[in-house]
């Protein structure tokens, strides 16, 4: 330390500290000699003010009496004034019930339960599916259609839908028995998840995924993350450029529906597929399609081997899981497979 001190009227405190490897902070620690004592907590004197012990108890005596138990501290010290009587004030009735803790909200309150976070794994197709209801504009202001649509989370794939006039469990439940069918849907296969809408939500449909041998989740209320591949479909689905401002009939909606799934399901290189269509996923034709492009990609890296960085290129892969809320791991990371 000594030499930093001789070094730094010449060179300068920074230069000398980096040249001798002495950090400045120790250099001004030890110039300001040594630590004096910390300074004693300050001591803590009540006011003036403040009622003794025996006078706190006094208040809560009478508060806690028989005459002045159910009523509250503003009717107490009226009736005390009244009487000619004072021992505090109202606000200081109101701390000493609150720190004896007897001070709460009498009134029925609603307590929310704790939804669970669901969280959903699909290994393949047919194992989780992701249904919602989404309007229509109609023709007219204040007029909507209501289309239903089923959608395999694993394959993105659309395994039913329908357009009607009004939301209904009743349509849902024909809609879902009907999509179980075609799909074969056999008992303890199948979870379906929904948010917490009065369709989704009602006794019709339970009764049905109960008696097809179906689980049934549900949303958070208010967490559209819950319900993600659904509402990514129908984002799909408005942002189409064909998608009108509103349509004229429910037969107009119906028949842009029936283009629009079949391009869909069939010809939409999904993003989240690795650019494969649903179908090929939902029918199991993913290696096939990737060995055919594989197939291409070699033939154009042979053709021109300079037009590619370090390896030949190889056709991307559609995840093997999908996950509705994957689970974190102590370190705060995804758990996924």
């Amino acid at each position: 330390m000594q030499a930093v001190e001789q070094l730094s009227p010449t060179s300068g405190t920074r230069p000398a500290c980096t040249a001798l490897g002495v950090a400045r902070a120790t250099l001004y620690r030890h110039r300001g000699g040594p630590r004096s004592a910390p300074a004693q907590a300050p001591i803590e004197r009540s006011s003036p003010r403040a009622l003794g012990a025996e006078e706190r108890q006094a208040v809560l005596v009478a508060l806690h009496s028989e005459r002045f138990v159910d009523q509250s501290p503003a009717a107490v010290y009226a009736a005390l004034l009244d009487e000619g009587t004072y021992l505090c004030s109202e606000r200081t009735m109101y701390r000493l019930l609150e720190g004896a803790g007897e001070v709460r909200e009498r009134r029925d309150q609603l307590r929310h339960p704790v939804y669970a976070k669901p969280e959903l794994l699909a290994s393949r197709p047919n194992e989780v599916w992701s249904w919602d209801i989404t309007k229509l504009l109609g023709p007219a202001k204040w007029t909507y259609f209501y289309l239903y649509v089923l959608l395999d989370i694993y394959s993105r794939y659309v395994v039913g839908w329908m357009v009607a006039h009004r939301e209904s469990a009743t349509l849902a439940k024909k809609l879902i028995k009907a999509s179980a069918t075609k799909q074969a849907i056999g008992p303890g296969q199948l979870t379906v998840h929904a948010d917490r809408g009065s369709s989704m939500t009602s006794k019709p449909v339970a009764l049905l995924l109960a008696d097809l041998g179906v689980t049934k989740t549900h949303s958070r209320p208010s967490v559209s993350n819950d319900n993600p591949f659904s509402e990514a479909q129908f984002k799909t689905l408005k942002y189409r450029p064909a998608f009108p401002d509103r349509f004229g009939s429910l037969e107009d909606a119906r028949a842009f529906c029936v283009g629009f799934f079949d391009w869909y399901n069939n010809r939409h290189y999904h993003s989240g597929l690795a650019l494969l269509t649903p179908a090929t996923v939902h029918h199991g034709d993913t290696a096939r399609v990737l060995e055919r492009r594989g197939e291409i990609l070699a033939a154009a890296y042979a053709a021109h081997p300079e037009r590619f960085v370090r390896h030949a290129p190889r056709p991307a892969e559609p995840p093997t899981a999908v996950w509705i809320n994957p689970p974190k791991l102590a370190d705060g990371n995804r758990d996924l497979p």
